[in-house]
Order: structure tokens, then sequence, then C-alpha cells
């Protein structure tokens, strides 16, 4: 049987199919890094257009890829299998394509309980290994069994640790874990970076970053990174939760914007109550980015956490505040419940 041969465009790059694989897993192997995320079809981060040829669209679910949007030729190129030569419509992300994904393993260095159900976990590796990354990406545990837990690094590049927020999951195997048997010194393994949610630094557009719950952990990554290369962009962040208590790492944010005359933070709380005494904005995290900035034509946007809200800003920023959406950048922190259902 002959390959199967992928075409992108518009850079015309190409690259041969191995039996099985998907879109996005061949052009990994081949070294073209294309937008991706969840990798299990709940996310959209992949979504390509197919130009020429057929795919089987594969498992996913329906609100990641609507009937209406593979009339118009797209698919979910992380589930898609080509059933003969294809050509894709679908941007290369170079920055990503050099950095070299690692298996390590790593020591539990400190467990802190910032809330009821977030943990912020520091990992250090060994001496001699370095983990090259972007900020913004994120790294996937490995557990018996083949199973395999993806969390956001929320430090930057240049720190001594690796850090992640893991937010309690009840009934998860992983978080369950941690949440009552990690102790510091235990070890584990991790692969690691993947992704294609980081900040694009070749733009001086002012920068939206959008966030909800632990989608914290790789703003944090980012914006750290862009104050120690003192990126002198306009940077203001959204951090959004139900209660105040969901904005678990609220001083450090309110510290940044006493440090760098450059970025604003606004903490907005959709559920509070009379007795959390919460003063500040109200409502849904990207309804207040609307109310502030109806018009985004001119900035990048960044947005980070559950499905729902990466979603309706996608949709709202576009469709009603004029923002272009190869300027929206995403990362939806999807579950095992999230995972890919037939469509």
């Amino acid at each position: 049987m002959s390959k199967i041969k992928i075409t992108l465009q518009p850079s015309g790059h190409s690259f041969e199919l191995e039996s099985g694989e998907t879109v996005l897993e061949a052009a990994l192997r081949e070294g073209f890094v294309l937008p991706y995320g969840c990798k299990n079809g709940a996310c959209a981060s992949c979504k390509g257009k197919i130009l020429a040829g057929q795919v089987d669209y594969g498992v996913y679910q329906a609100k990641a890829l609507s009937e209406a949007e593979k009339a118009e030729g797209k698919a979910l190129l992380c589930q898609a299998r080509p059933l003969g030569d294809l050509v894709i419509e679908a941007r290369t992300v170079g920055a990503a394509k050099d950095i070299p994904i690692k298996t390590l393993p790593c020591r539990v260095q400190k467990i802190e309980r910032v809330a009821d159900d977030v943990i912020v976990l520091d990992l250090k590796l060994p001496a001699n290994e370095r983990l090259q990354f972007l900020p913004g990406q994120y790294i996937e545990f490995l557990l018996k069994g083949g199973l395999r837990r993806s969390f956001s690094m929320a430090s930057a590049p240049h720190d001594e640790t690796v850090q992640v927020h893991v937010r309690h999951v009840p009934g998860g195997q992983f978080t369950d874990h941690v949440f009552t048997k990690m102790k510091e010194r235990d070890i584990l393994r991790f692969e690691g970076p993947q992704g294609t949610f980081f900040l694009r630094e070749d733009s001086d557009k002012p920068i939206v970053l959008v966030a909800s719950g632990t989608g914290f952990a790789p703003i944090k990554a980012i914006l750290e990174h862009a104050f120690s290369k003192g990126v002198q962009r306009s940077m203001t962040l959204y951090w959004g939760g139900r209660r105040p208590t969901d904005l678990y790492l609220d001083a450090l944010p309110r510290q940044w914007a006493a440090e760098h005359a450059n970025f604003k933070y606004i903490g907005v709380i959709s559920d509070s109550l009379p007795e959390d005494g919460w003063t500040g904005r109200t409502g849904f995290v990207h309804r207040a980015v609307m109310q502030d900035l109806p018009d985004l034509s001119g900035h990048q946007v960044y947005a980070c956490g559950v499905p729902i809200m990466v979603d309706s800003a996608r949709r709202d920023f576009v469709v009603h505040c004029k923002l272009p959406e190869s300027e929206f950048y995403a990362d939806s922190f999807t579950t095992q419940a999230d995972s890919a259902k037939p469509a």
C-alpha cells in the first residue's frame, strides 16, 4: 500500500503518514508543530480545514466540531485519519518545533495547599537535567497502567523547579493521590513539554489574559516570563472564579500590578455570598472583558480554564468584539470526564 501524503497550506510543507496515525500525530512526528491542546477531541485547539481529500473524523465531542463546521471542510486534526492524500489549511507553530519532548523523573520538593481544593506542587528535576519549554506549555504525568494526566506548568523557564497547580477532582485517580497520599520527596515521571499555548513574542499588540480557576497556572508562567524579559506590551489579566477562594493566589497578581506599570489585574467572581465580603467585579469573567474592551480588533487574547469559558470567550470575542480569530490562543482544561465521546 502506498504511503499517504499530507500537504500543509499555506506553508507548502508535506509529510507522509504511518499506519494508524492521526494527522496531528504524523505532523508532530515529522517535526511540524500544529496548534493543539488536549489531543482527545474535546478542546478544538487543533481545528484545521481540509482543502482536498477525505478523512475519518474519529471520535470527538460535538461541541468541539459542529456539523456546520464539518460542512465547511473543518476537522479536528488530533482525531482525523486520512483516507487518502490530503491538503490541509493549518498554521504551523515554529517556536515549539525545536524543543525536544523528554520523559523525565522528578522529585516532589514542596506541597503547598493554597485552597481547600487546590495544591501547588514544586517538582525538582535531576541535577544533570534541564527542561526546555515555552511558558504556558504543559506536561503529562505518566501513571500506572499507561494512564496520563496533563497539567500546565505554572513556572517560567528560568525557575529552578517545575510548578503545577492541582485542583482536586473527587474520585480522580491522580488528584485523590495528591490530596491524600503524596509526600515530599516522592518520585514522579512525566513527559513534556506539550502544547502550543504560549506567548507570541513577535507581536507588539496589547495582551488580554483570561483565566478561570487553575487556568491561572500557565498564565502565571507567561506573565513571569514576560516580566523577567522586560516585555513592555500592555498586559491585562482577568481571573474568574465562582467564589473568592477560587482566586487562590490573588495576592500575587495584585503584587505584579503594583510592581509593573504595564500590567493590570481584574478579579471577577460569579457566585459570591454575603459572607465572602467580595467588593470586586461580578459575573462571568469573559463578559467583564467585553464590558471593558468592546473592541478587541487590535489585541491578542490568551484564555485558559474550563471549556465553557474558553469556548464562550472564543465565540463572543470574535463575533462581538472584532477579535481576529488568529489572535485568540487558548488552553482548554479538559478532564477525564471531558474525554472524547462519539459526536
